[in-house]
């Protein structure tokens, strides 16, 4: 595994993951609608997401 794949997003992203992970199956599905609706607003409206490292060089 690489770096890159184990570096964390600064924007918080893996700790709203492991706290959607720790909810019951049913606001699992409301928590992670929300996030998908954050997440493509976010694309949509063309926010970068901050980097602590430039990737590595293929």
């Amino acid at each position: 595994m690489s770096d890159e794949t184990t570096t964390a997003p600064t924007d918080g992203l893996w700790s709203r993951l492991r706290l959607i992970e720790g909810q019951p199956l049913a606001d699992r599905a409301a928590a992670y609608s929300a996030l998908h609706d954050d997440l493509s607003r976010r694309l949509e409206s063309g926010v970068k997401l901050e980097h602590r490292e430039a990737p590595a060089a293929r």
